[in-house]
């Protein structure tokens, strides 16, 4: 029978293996799910993994998902090396959104936006991320608060503000009573960087993120301090390394991306404020976050491996008439996965009687 041994030190190779061996694991068990609901396994992981990238659209539509996942796991990945654990992303996301969009609306009324009033929705919906963030931080650092289960009942709050504006002060006059802000002018929304697609600017400010976030982690004094503030609290509070600016800086930073993330999305492929902004991407990225071993760079490939899920998610549903739910199964087939995999880290696997 099988056996766990604990290994003498963390295996380094099994860290940066265990991500690869839970996507095989996530395609094997999706394998067995499509076996299950009598669906032949070859084709419909070919549909899920194979037919989204088949032409240049397809590969595109993979890069709309990349850009909110990937920005939002690059903040996540900076607050879980710091050991805070934000995981209401998704409500900063949808802030941002909100910040974003009613900016536009203010000012789109006369003007016809431009680089400069664009650049100003982006921070507009970074400052909206950074608030919704730092109302968990000051719970945390004036009242102990913890700090996952504050920035998740947050994700519920920010949903009801959306639906709240988007029914009453945000909604179109002229939408015919549906819940949904006027359309951007095309002023505000961001450019396109494949010409006949829609992947958008989002992309590239994604992966400014990812290469800003391994820059700072591993070339920054301030990066250095927030790890070691991460991993060996007390040893960072001899040095005199603030865990309070921390707790700040990390989530300061996590939120401010959400909202980037957010306000990417209303500028880019939804181009208007809706009572739903994001299919979960905030959750999502939690996940994207782990599977990249918390590592700025490492989350590219992972969000990649999220972004494909969600793009075969949606084909299945058109082609091999499975429910919406399949995207959400194989994301937590992936979790499970990685956990699972994980142990492996720290414990070898035999074969045999102790």
């Amino acid at each position: 029978m099988f056996r766990l041994e604990p290994r003498a030190e963390a295996s380094v190779f099994m860290a940066w293996f265990s991500p690869l061996l839970a996507v095989l694991l996530t395609v094997v068990c999706g394998a067995l799910l499509f076996v299950a609901v009598d669906k032949d396994p070859l084709t419909s992981l070919a549909v899920f993994f194979v037919e989204p990238l088949k032409d240049l659209n397809g590969w595109a539509e993979v890069g709309v998902k990349v850009a909110p996942l990937l920005t939002i796991a690059v903040g996540l990945a900076l607050c879980f090396r710091a050991k805070v654990f934000n995981i209401g992303a998704e409500g900063q996301l949808i802030v941002g959104a909100i910040a974003a969009g009613a900016f536009i609306l203010a000012v789109d009324t006369d003007t016809h936006g431009g680089p400069l009033l664009i650049t100003a929705a982006i921070m507009a919906g970074a400052l909206g991320g950074m608030l919704w963030a730092a109302l968990v931080a000051w719970l945390r650092d004036q009242f102990n608060a913890n700090e996952i289960l504050v920035s998740l009942m947050l994700v519920y709050v920010a949903e009801l503000l959306l639906s709240y504006l988007v029914h009453g002060a945000l909604r179109d006059p002229d939408g015919f009573g549906f819940p949904q802000s006027r359309l951007f002018s095309d002023g505000f929304l961001l450019p396109s960087v494949l010409q006949g697609t829609r992947l958008h600017l989002g992309i590239v400010l994604a992966c400014l993120a990812a290469v800003l976030g391994w820059l700072y982690l591993s070339r920054s004094f301030s990066g250095f301090k927030l790890q070691v503030g991460g991993m060996a609290p007390l040893a960072a509070r001899y040095a005199g390394f603030s865990s309070r600016r921390a707790l700040w800086a990390s989530l300061l930073v996590s939120g401010g991306l959400a909202g980037i993330a957010g306000a990417a999305e209303i500028m880019g492929p939804i181009g208007q404020l809706t009572p739903s902004v994001s299919p979960g991407y905030g959750f999502a990225a939690i996940i994207v976050a782990f599977v990249g071993r918390l590592h700025p760079i490492g989350v590219i490939f992972s969000s990649f491996i999220m972004a494909l899920l969600y793009i075969g998610g949606e084909l299945s549903q058109s082609r091999l008439g499975m429910p919406s739910a399949i995207t959400g199964i194989f994301q937590g087939i992936l979790l499970f996965s990685l956990l699972a995999c994980d142990v492996l880290i720290h414990n070898k696997l035999r074969w045999g009687k102790k």
